[in-house]
């Protein structure tokens, strides 16, 4: 300030256009610090709401399930299969009834497949997103399924359940609750779209049926319409 000359108009013009410029200045500084900023900021929350909707998902397959059987089937199509061929190509009575039992629960070793699908996705997301802990379980899940065990989700789904609850800032579940273990979720059957196919067909049929009996009554028409023949002629 103590520079600042006000002596004349020059003076005084050449010093508002210093502080003209000196303030425009600060302001583009100001404005591009803002921008960046708010750039870091919402590449931050793009990629914790990527993070926790991923997570949110993992949570739901893993956790779907309150009842039934809640261990995951690590058996794979190919093997049911050896184990069927294997059974039928025994010729004790013991064998023949285990190979009854594995074609009756072929519907069942596929259910099982989607639903060991759906976890490896599942615990293949957590292992690239979770935390520390997350990635612990779901690494130990993983090579249970590899080994052919078994495996349960009800501790990772508890992982899962908390870190969520802390990130949306929700309020932690009460100690004295009781949740009942969680399993995988189960996938819903498509035995409709089979019935329906089937109900396609039979009505493609039925009506193929009903142009026969149409082109029955025509030739009868056409035949009531030919002029009779005279015997005596």
């Amino acid at each position: 300030m103590r520079n600042l000359d006000f002596s004349s108009w020059e003076g005084i013009l050449s010093t508002l256009l210093g502080l003209v410029l000196i303030t425009v200045i600060g302001v583009g500084i100001r404005l591009l610090a803002m921008h960046t900023i708010q750039q870091r900021r919402e590449r931050e929350n793009r990629q914790i709401n990527e993070r926790l909707r991923t997570l949110i998902a993992a949570y739901k397959t893993l956790g779907g399930s309150f009842t039934g059987n809640l261990a995951v089937d690590p058996t794979h199509l190919r093997d049911l299969r050896r184990r069927a061929d294997t059974a039928a190509a025994s010729l004790d009575p013991a064998a023949d009834s285990e190979t009854l039992q594995s074609v009756a629960g072929q519907g069942n070793g596929d259910r099982s497949r989607r639903v060991r699908d759906a976890v490896e996705a599942a615990l293949s997301d957590i292992i690239l997103l979770g935390t520390e802990e997350q990635v612990r379980l779901a690494a130990v899940a993983a090579t249970e399924l590899v080994a052919g065990r078994p495996i349960h989700t009800a501790e990772l789904v508890t992982s899962l359940r908390d870190f969520i609850r802390v990130v949306l800032n929700l309020d932690p579940i009460p100690a004295a609750l009781s949740i009942p273990r969680q399993g995988p979720v189960r996938p819903s059957s498509s035995g409709g779209g089979k019935g329906d196919k089937g109900d396609s067909k039979g009505g493609a049929k039925g009506g193929g049926g009903g142009g026969g009996g149409g082109a029955g009554g025509a030739m009868g028409t056409a035949s009531q319409l030919e002029p009779r023949q005279d015997p005596h002629r």
